[in-house]
């Protein structure tokens, strides 16, 4: 295995090479980096920009050029440490999850941890479950009406996706403890 070496931004880095020496089509590349920087946007607008700066230590114009789409800003990434430090302080773990859905990994977050398990049993889960799927088919129905399934549709049908997914989790949960 040979590293090679590689100017970026006017500094020399080692080149690490991908495993199995497969490289990511210049395609491939553009479509993640772009989706890694759309997150990183929202990440940052999810704490505030004035307080990421503080988080951070970083100064907006720096914050600014991790998500920007300027072709001279193409390799620029917000460093993971600054990452943890505001995905603590953020309502949601924006650029983790744009990384685990980059490889196809699914995570379970639950903004609105519980201490206590609901104790409803499987008939008050099927119940949540089927009100998760009306209300699914509810944005899907609205969705659709006009043909096309825009952005902000497309979002707000994934919310409700995650939602059952949660239930889903939950009722498992609630089985195997009825199991044990």
């Amino acid at each position: 295995m040979t590293f090679s070496l590689v100017g970026i931004n006017g500094k020399e880095k080692f080149e690490f090479p991908v495993s199995g020496e497969r490289r990511m089509s210049e395609l491939e590349m553009t479509a993640s980096a772009s989706y890694l920087k759309r997150h990183t946007e929202a990440l940052v607008k999810d704490v505030g920009l004035e307080a990421a700066c503080t988080l951070s230590r970083k100064s907006k114009a720096t914050l600014g050029r991790y998500y920007s789409d300027a072709p001279e800003h193409a390799e620029r990434f917000m460093p993971i440490n600054v990452v943890a430090e505001l995905e603590a302080a953020a309502s949601y773990p924006h650029v983790t999850g744009a990384l685990a859905e980059l490889r196809g990994i699914t995570l379970s977050y639950e903004s609105n941890s519980r201490n206590s398990p609901t104790n409803g049993g499987v008939n008050s889960d099927v119940i949540a479950l089927s009100q998760r799927f009306a209300q699914l088919m509810a944005e899907y129905n609205q969705s659709i009406e006009d043909g096309v399934i825009s952005l902000n549709e497309s979002k707000r049908l994934l919310s409700e996706t995650l939602a059952i997914q949660e239930v889903l989790m939950n009722m498992k949960l609630n089985l195997e403890r009825e199991v044990q």
